[in-house]
């Protein structure tokens, strides 16, 4: 699984980066960023999580 986080649509609420740091960062003035590599299986649900919490749907999981 990866993740990605659509820029135009990211708002920098940071709601992804407190529920899943491992995977999300978000500089202050830019938006989110997710790791560009695969989800190790145990942070995948935490990695959901952020997506479906996400207030914009600016997440993709694939």
């Amino acid at each position: 699984m990866k993740a990605m986080v659509y820029a135009k649509s990211c708002i920098q609420c940071g709601l992804c980066v407190s529920v899943c740091p491992e995977v999300f960062s978000l500089l202050p003035g830019q938006t989110a960023v997710a790791r560009d590599e695969d989800i190790p299986t145990d942070l995948q649900l935490s990695v959901q999580a952020a997506a479906e919490g996400c207030p914009t749907d600016a997440i993709s999981l694939q």
